[in-house]
């Protein structure tokens, strides 16, 4: 009888037992903004665009003060799937509809690995790696089921580039009618409705807002009366993409799963027209720069009892560093052929860690541009012009100290050169031409 008893509370207790040693994988939710300026938030400090959902999702998270991506869409896109910097990929600019080339198919995505590591995946939004052949296509690169547009810059309303349909599901050409940007967040709610029930959930948001043009229903400015222009036409389609998130959100809370859901969200590069349509303050420029304007985004991590909540992170991160962060959380494999740039961050995400990065490149839009960071000091090089920063005394990069620093110049550009004397040549086919051209010619 005491044999039988010992053993009834030893069943009861293991599952519990069980439970803490090895918790169930989270499903992750990794929301994408495209074109979003870096104050353009009201957890980033604005007073002119109110985003409530981003803001009470980022209040009961932890706030990434310090987080960098590329100066454009496409390459920010590889850095997530590959978790390696473009002078890997040679995804260094916009891949334009129908070239012929994308995010190289040697690449391990972060699809292929969560899928491989038992979740079922899905894309809702913008590709932009790459569609000209099969291939290259979502479907094809470890997302179970894909929905949105393959390029870039769609009117919202008809989703139509250049004369083009750019709308399909699961790759295949789709009619839907609708704002795209509510599209996009209505089929994000249905894969969690419809999630498989063995199996955790990535699904990837990257929105078209609020890329242009700049389009969005009237409703949605009229609450910004004291801008006007195309800031506010902007303003409104920050709010429609904000209400998109909010009904994500509830999706995920009706479904039963939000407390064991990661969300992330980003901005893929810094605002286009700062002062003008976004606003990027404190920073220096815009997007296409490797100025921090141009590479430094509004971004939050949120996942109540796992990441601290309404703490911000200062400490220099990246967005290659997502794919080992979430590969691990995962339980997934991170033994690849192609080397890893990305460090797992969960521990300064979750224990207030240093960066794993001792100095963090920051690669520009040709293979010989590029940025490092080594704790605040900055180092550029524009196409041959090094300019030095200190972040900690000038954020908005205004006095460049390269002239009275000459010895920091040369460690940190040591370390840049080491990078960049590996840099691969653009995936780009015209830039690869001109270059093997020019090769030709000088020798």
């Amino acid at each position: 009888m005491r044999t039988t008893l010992v053993l009834l509370i030893a069943a009861n207790l293991l599952p519990s037992a069980l439970a803490q040693a090895a918790p169930a994988k989270p499903n992750i939710v990794f929301i994408l903004s495209d074109d979003q300026g870096y104050e353009d938030a009201g957890f980033m400090g604005s007073r002119e665009i109110r985003t409530p959902n981003l803001d009470k999702l980022a209040g009961a998270g932890t706030v990434l003060k310090s987080f960098y991506v590329q100066p454009v869409c496409s390459p920010t896109r590889a850095a997530l799937m590959s978790g390696r910097y473009a002078v890997r990929t040679g995804v260094y600019n916009v891949v334009r509809p129908h070239a012929k080339w994308g995010l190289p198919l040697a690449e391990r995505t972060l699809a292929d690995a969560l899928g491989e590591a038992g979740y079922e995946t899905a894309i809702c939004g913008k590709w932009h790696l790459g569609e000209f052949e099969a291939a290259y296509r979502p479907t094809q690169r470890g997302f179970d089921h894909q929905y949105g547009h393959w390029f870039g810059a769609l009117d919202y309303f008809t989703h139509i580039r250049d004369g083009e349909l750019d709308w399909h599901r699961d790759d295949e050409l789709c009619r839907d009618e609708g704002y795209s940007t509510a599209l996009v967040a209505q089929e994000a709610c249905r894969r969690i409705r419809e999630k498989s029930a063995d199996k955790p959930l990535f699904l990837y948001v990257p929105f078209n807002a609020v890329h242009s043009p700049h389009q969005v229903p009237k409703e949605y400015e009229q609450p910004f009366t004291d801008l006007s222009g195309v800031r506010r036409t902007y303003a409104g389609m920050v709010a429609a993409m904000d209400e998109g998130i909010g009904q994500i959100v509830a999706a995920l809370k009706d479904k039963g799963i939000l407390d064991n859901t990661l969300i992330v969200f980003s901005s893929d590069n810094g605002g286009p027209a700062p002062g003008k349509v976004t606003s990027n303050r404190p920073l220096r420029a815009g997007k296409g720069t490797i100025y921090e304007g141009g590479i430094r985004v509004c971004a939050f991590a949120h996942w109540p009892g796992h990441i601290p909540i309404g703490k911000a992170v200062n400490e220099p991160l990246h967005m290659v560093d997502w794919y080992p962060t979430l590969v691990a959380l995962a339980g997934g494999s991170l033994q690849q052929k192609l080397p890893l740039d990305g460090r797992d961050i969960w521990p300064v995400l979750t224990e207030g860690a240093k960066s794993p990065h001792p100095s963090l490149f920051l690669p520009g839009m040709q293979p010989q541009t590029a940025a490092l960071r080594m704790g605040d000091w900055k180092l550029l090089n524009n196409a041959g012009k090094l300019e030095l920063y200190n972040l900690a005394e000038d954020i908005g990069e205004a006095h460049d100290l390269s002239a009275d620093q000459p010895e920091k110049v040369k460690q940190l550009r040591a370390e840049m050169d080491q990078w960049l004397s590996a840099a691969v040549s653009s995936g780009a086919p015209a830039a690869a031409a001109k270059k093997k051209s020019a090769r030709k010619k000088n020798s």
